[in-house]
């Protein structure tokens, strides 16, 4: 069956660089990749002079979107693949949630910063956005310049206070394609857990059976990220995922964009998995 990934594009190198990570990443698979550009268009179009300029701007928008399905072709070469492009006057968020539905979107790649190249953003708005109000499909966040790496380790933080069942199929599906290994990391505040906890993370191993997979408790040293960084870093990990749900690790990294306050620098992918509940 033809997987569908969505390729949101400013046509910024950030933006080239997480498109070139999708393609390596579903090399093997048979996919249809969908180059989206949306740009809102800000102008009245109560005259004749922006109506012209409306249309000047949509077709160097559809020409560089024509350019990067030739670029992706040609880097490509895979006939296991195909490219389709869409642009859209309508603003992001919204487009992509048509597009994902209409297509059956599997999974979003994008990059973490777009145009914006300062060093102190961990993830530019429209990322942060998009993580935040796209809820229909996960999304895989790739770093900037960020060199292609099978994904033989993936870390799945949790705290075992959710129940999870079909939500962590973004998680086993990524996991299918090199038969990766989850590790699953708990940042223990507390020595024993509950019962809750016990009976979740009972569940959890029991969804996660046919996979190979690894529990690790983590102590809690003041701030999450840290340990989160420090379990990438010792174990190697190559895609981090998260479930965004309210209260989440993920939440508290959207809400504050900025390295230094927060101690979050993505090195690594991560895919967000929408909350279903």
């Amino acid at each position: 069956m033809t997987k569908h990934i969505l390729l949101p594009t400013d046509f910024s190198d950030n933006a080239w660089s997480a498109a070139v990570y999708a393609l390596k990443l579903y090399q093997d698979e048979v996919c249809t990749f969908h180059f989206l550009h949306s740009s809102k268009m800000k102008i009245s179009t109560m005259s004749n002079m922006s109506n012209k300029l409306i249309r000047v701007l949509k077709e160097n928008a559809m020409k560089e979107l024509s350019e990067l399905r030739e670029m992706a072709e040609k880097a490509n070469a895979n006939a296991n693949h195909n490219f389709e492009i869409i642009l859209s006057s309508h603003d992001l968020q919204s487009t992509m949630e048509v597009v994902i539905e209409k297509e059956n979107i599997d999974l979003v790649v994008m990059g973490t910063k777009g145009a914006t190249k300062a060093k102190e953003i961990v993830f530019g708005s429209n990322t942060v956005h998009i993580i935040k109000k796209v809820k229909s499909c996960p999304i895989l966040v790739v770093p900037d310049e960020y060199d292609f790496v099978k994904p033989e380790q993936i870390a799945f933080p949790t705290d075992f206070n959710r129940f999870y069942g079909e939500e962590i199929s973004p998680l086993t599906r990524l996991a299918d394609l090199y038969n990766s290994t989850i590790r699953i990391v708990h940042i223990n505040k507390e020595d024993e857990l509950t019962e809750l906890q016990e009976h979740n993370l009972n569940q959890l191993k029991i969804a996660l059976k046919d996979y190979p997979n690894s529990f690790h408790w983590m102590p809690d040293y003041g701030k999450k990220t840290e340990a989160i960084n420090d379990f990438i870093e010792e174990l190697q990990i190559n895609i981090l995922a998260m479930i965004n749900y309210k209260h989440s690790f993920i939440e508290g990294i959207i809400k504050e964009p900025v390295i230094k306050k927060l101690g979050f620098k993505p090195n690594t992918p991560f895919m967000v998995i929408p909350c279903t509940n």
